[in-house]
C-alpha cells in the first residue's frame, strides 16, 4: 500500500513519467512512427472536411485505441524480453497476442476513418 502523501509535485512527477513513455514509444517503436502521421492526417482531414462532433468522438477514440494498444504491446514485449531473452514459447504467444491487438485496433481505425471520410470525399467530386 502506498503511504506517500498526496502532493502536487508528486502528481506532476507522475505526468513526467507518462510523457517520457510516450516520447520513448515514438523514438523507439517503428509502428508508432506510422500511427502518428496517420493520426495527424486524420485530424487535418477532419478539420478540412468539417466532420461532426460524433465523428470527432469516434476519431479520437480510434486514435487513442491504436496508441494505447501500441503502448501495451511494447510493454509486454519489453517485460517478456526482460524475463527471458532466450526463445520462450509462452512469451512469444503473449507478444503475438499483443501485436494482434495493435493490428485489430489499426484495422478498426481504418474502417472508422473510411466510414467518416469516404462519403465526404465522394461528395467533393
Amino acid at each position: 500500500m502506498n503511504t506517500e502523501k498526496f502532493t502536487v509535485r508528486s502528481r506532476l512527477k507522475s505526468f513526467r513519467h507518462a510523457f517520457s513513455g510516450i516520447s520513448s514509444l515514438l523514438k523507439n517503436e517503428h509502428n508508432s512512427r506510422i500511427h502518428l502521421p496517420a493520426a495527424i492526417i486524420a485530424v487535418a482531414a477532419g478539420i478540412i472536411l468539417k466532420i461532426s462532433l460524433p465523428e470527432w468522438c469516434l476519431l479520437v477514440v480510434c486514435t487513442g485505441l491504436v496508441f494505447i494498444s501500441e503502448l501495451l504491446n511494447t510493454s509486454i514485449e519489453t517485460i517478456g524480453d526482460a524475463i527471458d531473452a532466450e526463445w520462450n514459447e509462452k512469451i512469444r504467444k503473449a507478444k503475438d497476442y499483443s501485436a494482434a491487438a495493435v493490428l485489430i485496433s489499426a484495422i478498426i481505425s481504418v474502417i472508422a476513418g473510411g466510414l467518416i471520410f469516404i462519403p465526404r470525399l465522394l461528395n467533393l467530386f
